[in-house]
């Protein structure tokens, strides 16, 4: 699979080096949306000693280049994906941070229009996080609150 990876590196007119594979690899293996944090455990795994520095550097090259997707949900760190071929939103739960992709439900980049805007201004994309809580935190959530109320 990092042969792969080598070939999407310089396909996108990056040098292939063993930081930016292992970040790779870990954003993939790993899945989902993870922090710098999590991705920099998992390269450390695999490579041993790197710094958190060019973690980051490795991750900023590789959103620049289009091949990770850097998201930012107010009051969490940035998270990165490996989903980048199409046009998607997130879900976050504000319980416990876990963020989910959901397909845009009007079609292709920028899928919305804003009703003002500034003259000439073009728009090619439109960035969307569903906020709510996920359905394990409601269910942990439930005997507290019960437990909480005044008896009748």
């Amino acid at each position: 699979m990092s042969g792969t990876r080598e070939h999407l590196l310089r396909d996108h007119g990056l040098r292939v080096t063993g930081p930016r594979v292992a970040v790779l690899d870990a954003v993939h293996e790993l899945g989902g949306h993870q922090d710098a944090t999590a991705i920099s455990a998992a390269v450390r795994a695999k490579l041993g000693s790197v710094s958190t520095q060019a973690v980051y550097d490795v991750l900023d090259a590789l959103t620049t280049a289009g091949i990770l997707r850097r998201i930012e949900p107010a009051g969490s760190p940035a998270r990165y994906e490996a989903r980048v071929d199409d046009n998607h939103h997130h879900l976050v739960c504000r319980t416990c941070g876990t963020m989910w992709d959901v397909d845009c439900a009007h079609g292709s980049a920028p899928c919305m229009e804003p009703v003002n805007g500034p003259a000439g201004f073009v728009l090619d994309e439109a960035e969307v996080i569903y906020w709510g809580q996920c359905a394990d935190c409601q269910v942990s959530e439930r005997p507290a609150a019960a437990a909480a109320a005044p008896a009748a």
